[in-house]
């Protein structure tokens, strides 16, 4: 049983050996993001604020969602975009209370930031490049002062484990807006990248169960392991510009589980795919099949490639079992 010394964060806490025995306890849910974590976690214990930057799907929001957890503190999360207004991050008045009450502190209803620093949470912006300037401006002056002054309510004075962190995609520059120097010079940035093949194995075995007896241990094995090669292809074809994510391995996986049983498919053979194993055959071209459902809309393509999703992955399949046989192999 831990102690409330124990679940402080570091800003409250004079144990030297708090931030390290966190990180052993947080490191115990998070597959493959020691150096990610460890970044992470000594910027927030400092008490700075952080930019995240990084493809989808590579677990930023799983490292702060542990960590605040872990704190015993909300995780308030915000999709930036045009509508992130600086009224929507602060909150408003009810209307119909002040039509009957007038303007009180009590029928205030706080918006995310006002939330996040009332109690001390993460405020998590994902897709912090798309939000507006003035958005930005708000948040700007929380985060230099600690502090907010909303009209007819006051001054809000943030807790002190409250945060501001942002997620940014570096590869997508469609609707977004290039973030000022002063708002680079008021965070810490941590690049986070696409796990190895290790650690994206394990992620897909430890959100499908397809290795824990669900399915025959062989045909569990190649599937995690398929769809985790097929996926990660997806990253190095020279027509996409930016791949999937594991979370495509994990819809990859589960849907050829499925075709499998529909189509009474029970061990994945191994080796080359040819026309006299049908076994085999059979197998791949349930992966081919779960693959045009799970990955064909999560590439994105060159804008000048002449082809389509559907052949980008026909063309990485037919890489995988016929071409390179022992990438084919099983686990």
């Amino acid at each position: 049983m831990t102690t409330a010394e124990e679940t402080a964060p570091m800003t409250t806490s004079s144990d030297r050996g708090y931030v390290a025995r966190a990180r052993e306890r947080i490191g115990n849910r998070v597959v493959g993001r020691e150096r990610e974590l460890d970044l992470v976690l000594a910027a927030v214990a400092a008490g700075r604020d952080i930019l995240l930057e990084g493809p989808p799907g590579t677990s930023k929001s799983t490292l702060l969602r542990a960590i605040a957890e872990e704190w015993n503190i909300p995780l308030v999360m915000v999709e930036g975009n045009a509508d992130l207004t600086p009224a929507r991050l602060l909150g408003h008045h009810d209307p119909a209370r002040v039509l009957k009450e007038g303007y009180q502190d009590e029928n205030f209803v706080d918006g995310p930031l006002l939330r996040a620093m009332r109690e001390g949470g993460f405020l998590y912006i994902e897709e912090f490049n798309r939000a507006s300037d003035d958005a930005l401006n708000a948040l700007l002056t929380a985060m230099a002062e600690r502090e907010v002054t909303v009209p007819r309510l006051g001054s809000v004075v943030a807790a002190p484990t409250f945060r501001v962190i942002g997620s940014m995609n570096p590869h997508d520059n469609v609707g977004t807006n290039r973030l000022s120097a002063s708002v680079h010079d008021r965070f810490n940035r941590v690049s986070v990248t696409y796990q190895d093949a290790a650690a994206e194995r394990a992620i897909v075995a430890l959100r499908t169960s397809l290795t824990d007896g669900r399915v025959p241990t062989a045909l569990g094995e190649a599937l995690v392991a398929d769809a985790v090669a097929l996926t990660r292809a997806t990253r190095e074809h020279p027509d996409v510009r930016q791949g999937s994510s594991v979370r495509g391995a994990i819809d990859l996986a589960l849907v050829a589980a499925q075709l499998c049983e529909m189509r009474q498919i029970d061990e994945p053979g191994t080796g080359r795919v040819t026309a006299e194993d049908d076994a085999r055959r059979r197998y791949a071209r349930s992966v081919l099949d779960a693959a045009g459902v799970a990955l064909s809309g999560r590439i994105h393509l060159d804008e000048a490639a002449p082809t389509t999703p559907e052949a980008v992955l026909e063309e990485i399949w037919e890489q995988h079992f016929i071409l390179d046989p022992a990438a084919a192999e099983p686990g």
